[in-house]
């Protein structure tokens, strides 16, 4: 993704600075020198999006089946994005994720990952949340529902307990909406695989991320309440 052009309004007046943060993020610090009744903050960017064909990609042969070990060579970039998940957790996931493979059966690792982000997408009702706050990979299980970032934290929760390293990414989606807006806030995970690197999918939808999703941030834990931030490009 390539930024043509941005611009950053914020009211009342403010002291603003750039920085890169841990996971390469850009973020922005604004330091307000008084008091105000009102917080205006508007951004405006233009991106252009090239991921024009995100299934145009070779994973490397160490990767193509799983399981599979991260290399020594490339172990230390997905390092902190293999946490797994909390033990509570493991018995009821791991039978989730055992529903689209058993141990044992043999498999391409991109075939497991897009049958998981389709078994979301198809056994979960998407709801949006205006609740802060993520639900835990179980919760979304046990309801049955879920906004795109729990859908985003479960897929991530089961590909981190596959062994796989996976990070949430957050911001919009480019998609015509009901009430006439062309995006809206969104979230999905990207897996880190062997000679493709980092590849999105979009549990929402059940897809591979390409031109529609374009992403702003990425974390190893997907704890933000991304849908309290403004739903409009």
């Amino acid at each position: 993704m390539h930024i043509e052009s941005s611009k950053l309004d914020v009211e009342p007046a403010a002291q603003i600075r750039w920085l890169r943060d841990a996971y390469d993020n850009s973020a922005t610090i604004a330091t307000f020198g008084s008091l105000s009744s009102h917080l205006a903050i508007v951004s405006e960017c233009v991106a252009q999006q090239f991921d024009e064909a995100p299934l145009d990609f070779l994973v490397a042969d160490v990767g193509v089946n799983y399981p599979f070990a991260y290399d020594t060579e490339s172990a230390e970039v997905p390092r902190p994005y293999l946490r797994f998940p909390v033990q509570g957790d493991q018995a009821a996931l791991g039978a989730w994720v055992h529903r689209y493979w058993r141990p044992g059966e043999p498999v391409q690792t991109y075939g497991l990952l897009a049958r998981l982000c389709a078994g979301i997408s198809q056994s979960l009702a998407n709801q949006i949340r205006e609740e802060p706050g993520v639900q835990s990979a179980v919760e979304t299980l046990s309801r049955g529902v879920g906004s795109c970032r729990d859908f985003a934290n479960l897929f991530m929760q089961a590909a981190h307990f596959l062994g796989l390293a996976a990070r949430h990414v957050s911001r919009y989606l480019n998609a015509p909406l009901e009430d006439g807006r062309s995006g809206s806030t969104h979230s999905w995970t990207e897996v880190y695989l062997p000679g493709a690197g980092w590849k999105g999918f979009d549990p929402t939808s059940g897809a591979i991320a390409g031109t529609r999703q374009i992403a702003v941030a990425v974390t190893p834990v997907c704890q933000c309440d991304l849908e309290q931030l403004p739903s409009a490009i």
